[in-house]
């Protein structure tokens, strides 16, 4: 009889764990899942190049149907205690939401239970009492609040599966599973606030199907502000509705469908006895879903609230990325707190989202200011007001010819360094200053402007061109547009998966606005290249990044007071609605039902009010635009420039990088010689890195501030205890000087040779891995086979390579 203390984890699984859970009536096939990983490890920033981390993986989870999981099992082997795999069971149990954790050894279960259906919420089990998967239902059901038959028909209704394999991430699942079910429950309105480049909409696709299908509800409303989100919906996910679904244009409207995508602005005429949605009745609708609903819904006067005002009595579910908190606006007043919230933290830190690393480039006049000259005359030969003016007036009310192109240098020179062909968004103050880039960025790329004109170009609102080149620039098979340069056309809903590299040249202070803008980044496409990227600051805009509502949870900041408070069947009506972009002030475009900007935007106020599409004003009309003063032949010079990291905690790496990897080191090392110790018993140098790796200090990023072929043994003892660091090239020619070579044949010696070269240009870590045997020069001294064979077989060769490294590193640091 086997020894269970010999067997492995995955022999527990095999022997003892199946056969238990077949037993208690579980389908293997269907409902149970082994080594499940749930996240995709995180990207490292590695100076050009990406590593990933670890995944999160489950040992088991059990499922009563796909993408309804409610128990999790983690597995040790038999030298383990039955609950030691408890605690690591209820972290993963709470990251994906399930009620049920189980620990084996082989010997039974110990199982645990958050539902709260039981007064102890752990007990052992034998394995011949593993729960069927109507008890553990049960308990799902408990926790969940589950009660009633219909509102468990509506909870386990299927999802929409296509065939080809595509199944939700888990934070999609978590976010389907509770809206279905808040929704079967009788709650009203919901809040999802899930992180740019997340899914929202697949998310909102799967919803919308599986209360569809089940009938729970059956005609469905879905708001968006931007042609380009309906479009993306459209043609996206949505497409499975097929001939049900119809798209609302030129406000007519049709009832012979079931799915209805719109804008809320071709719903609206402003006027109460014309809008185009009042042709439908009230009770069309039993569920309508408000797209980036900060946008406009969280103002009681907005143009969404005034459709959702008409449609009470339906479902409301509110997506976005940023919930929208002032003094003026609220979401959660409106929709209550988010039901589930999947943070750009999260999402970066699970590896579904691109992490990035922050440029700030200084420039003279933009960090001291610049005052004219007693008598200095702008281009038109006036003379310019005597003050000293800032980055609160540069491209809005004064323009200096030589920063602009400066800005452009700086873009260009780092595309060049990376690749002139990196999509790339330039945000800037208004459709002039855009327009102004352009030409500057067209002037600093002659030869990739000379093979398209389509290489910069600018995106606005108001240029019907750029926006027909919009789809192209977000189409990852498309070359041409590189560069976009905008102002607020692409802050949001513009789905940008390859995006490298983001450039803030405007004042941006709100929160909602920054946090869209750097959404357009965060999209991975492994595909295209496409892991991380990069945002170039030129306004200290980043500074955002350490305020905590950057990605911390949405907070109510609104106060309600008695007089404006309102219920589901009482809802404060406002009937003037200003016509402009809720959250950027541009004006909308009623004859393409689109959002065009305002060419010259004077004032940093989000709620500015405008005058109607109509002709009527709302408010008081805006101040005139004021006549920008335009300079040239001031001394612009880029004064410092700082690339600033991720921290293993998802915040910007604040000190030097310098200080941030010593104090990393020394944490992980104590002293120069535990380090020595670690790296002379490591038979793999490069486990070393590895785990540095996860934990954060990415040690290739420093290499840009100290020697570049310096070894990473020596780079460490140089941070961390300011050692004299040898170049990879001294301590090689350090160890072709002794006679260590002799003991081994001529081949032997000539790839020891090679693979010292090697080790000089590239590192340590290239020549531990016998695919390097496969590459030139090595690859002339035969096959594989054939090298290993001049050593006398493979563990010879690798004991030659671990002679080689004491070798190299017999010189002390």
């Amino acid at each position: 009889m086997t020894n269970k203390k010999n067997l492995s984890e995955r022999d527990i699984v095999t022997q003892y764990i199946i056969p238990a859970l077949k037993k208690a009536d579980w389908n293997i096939e269907t409902q149970v899942r082994e080594e499940v990983s749930f996240t995709d490890g995180r990207i490292f920033v590695k100076g050009n190049k990406t590593v990933r981390g670890s995944r999160k993986q489950a040992d088991i989870i059990l499922y009563y149907k796909p993408n309804i999981p409610i128990a999790i099992i983690e597995a040790k082997d038999n030298n383990h205690s039955l609950g030691s795999g408890i605690q690591q069971g209820m972290k993963y149990a709470e990251i994906l939401d399930i009620p049920v954790v189980f620990s084996s050894n082989g010997d039974g279960f110990l199982e645990h239970d958050r539902s709260g259906m039981t007064s102890h919420p752990e007990r052992e089990l034998h394995l011949d009492s593993f729960p069927t998967p109507y008890e553990l239902w049960q308990k799902y059901k408990k926790f969940k609040g589950i009660e009633t038959t219909e509102q468990e028909y509506v909870s386990s209704f299927d999802y929409f599966l296509d065939g080809s394999g595509r199944k939700p991430r888990y934070y999609q699942q978590i976010a389907i599973n509770r809206s279905v079910e808040a929704i079967s429950r009788g709650q009203r309105r919901i809040l999802l606030v899930m992180a740019t480049g997340t899914g929202k909409t697949y998310t909102a696709f799967q919803i919308i199907y599986r209360l569809w299908k089940s009938r729970t509800k059956k005609r469905i409303l879905f708001l968006a502000d931007r042609n380009a989100l309906i479009n993306q919906t459209k043609r996206g996910d949505f497409r499975h509705f097929r001939d049900k679904m119809t798209l609302i244009r030129k406000k007519v409207i049709d009832k012979a469908f079931e799915i209805y995508l719109a804008l809320y602005q071709g719903l609206t005429n402003y006027n109460e006895d014309s809008d185009a949605y009042r042709e439908f009745s009230p009770n069309f609708f039993d569920l309508v879903v408000i797209d980036e609903c900060h946008r406009g819904s969280a103002a009681e006067d907005s143009a969404w609230r005034s459709i959702l005002e008409y449609f009470s009595n339906a479902t409301h579910i509110g997506l976005t990325a940023t919930p929208k908190e002032t003094s003026q606006v609220s979401n959660i007043e409106y929709f209550g707190n988010p039901i589930y919230t999947y943070s750009l933290k999260q999402g970066i830190d699970d590896g579904f989202l691109a992490p990035y690393k922050v440029i700030r480039v200084g420039i003279n006049v933009d960090l001291e200011g610049w005052r004219p000259e007693e008598g200095f005359l702008d281009i038109h030969g006036n003379i310019v007001e005597d003050r000293i003016y800032n980055t609160k007036d540069y491209d809005r009310n004064l323009v200096i010819d030589e920063r602009t192109k400066k800005v452009a240098n700086k873009i260009t020179e780092y595309l060049h360094k990376t690749n002139s062909l990196d999509k790339t968004i330039v945000f800037c103050v208004d459709i002039e200053h855009a327009e102004r880039m352009r030409h500057a960025l067209a002037n600093e790329n002659p030869e990739e402007v000379h093979k398209s004109w389509k290489y910069v170009m600018r995106i606005t609102g108001d240029d019907d061109e750029g926006k027909r080149e919009l789809d192209n620039f977000i189409n990852p098979e498309e070359t041409y547009p590189v560069i976009a340069t905008t102002s607020k056309l692409m802050t949001t809903g513009i789905d940008a998966q390859t995006c490298k590299l983001i450039v803030l040249d405007s004042n941006i202070a709100s929160m909602t606005e920054f946090k869209q803008i750097i959404g357009r980044g965060t999209r991975i496409n492994e595909e295209y290249g496409k892991q991380y990227f990069t945002i170039m600051d030129f306004r200290n805009v980043t500074e955002l990044f350490a305020d905590p509502n950057f990605d911390g949870d949405p907070v109510q900041v609104r106060k309600v007071s008695i007089e404006d408070e309102f219920t589901e069947e009482d809802i404060n009506s406002g009937n003037d609605e200003p016509v402009s972009d809720p959250e950027t002030g541009e004006e909308i475009d009623f004859e393409d039902e689109n959002i065009s900007e305002s060419p010259d935007s004077t004032t940093d106020t989000e709620d500015e009010e405008v005058t109607t599409g109509g002709g009527g004003i709302i408010g008081d009309p805006p101040p005139e635009p004021k006549v920008k003063v335009y300079v040239a032949g001031v001394d612009v010079s880029i004064l410092n420039e700082r690339v600033q990291h991720l921290d293993i905690n998802g915040k910007l790496i604040t000190q030097s990088l310098k200080e941030y990897t010593k104090n990393g080191l020394l944490q992980k090392f104590r002293t120069l010689e535990y380090f020595l110790t670690m790296w002379n018993q490591t038979v793999k140098k490069r486990t070393i890195i590895e785990e540095l790796e996860q934990q954060g200090i990415i040690l290739e990023n420093l290499m840009g501030e100290v020697k570049k072929d310096i070894d990473l043994f020596d780079l460490i003892c140089h941070v961390a205890w300011d050692k004299p660091a040898l170049t990879r090239r001294e301590r090689a020619n350090s160890v072709k000087k002794r006679d260590y070579f002799t003991r081994y044949g001529e081949k032997a010696r000539a790839v020891l040779m090679a693979l010292l070269d090697k080790y000089a240009s590239d590192g340590i870590e290239n020549i531990e891995d016998l695919s390097i045997l496969k590459v030139e020069p090595l690859n002339t001294f035969g096959t594989l086979t054939e090298i290993v064979g001049a050593f006398g077989g493979k563990n010879n060769y690798l004991k030659a390579i671990q002679e080689l490294e004491e070798e190299i590193y017999k010189v002390a640091a």
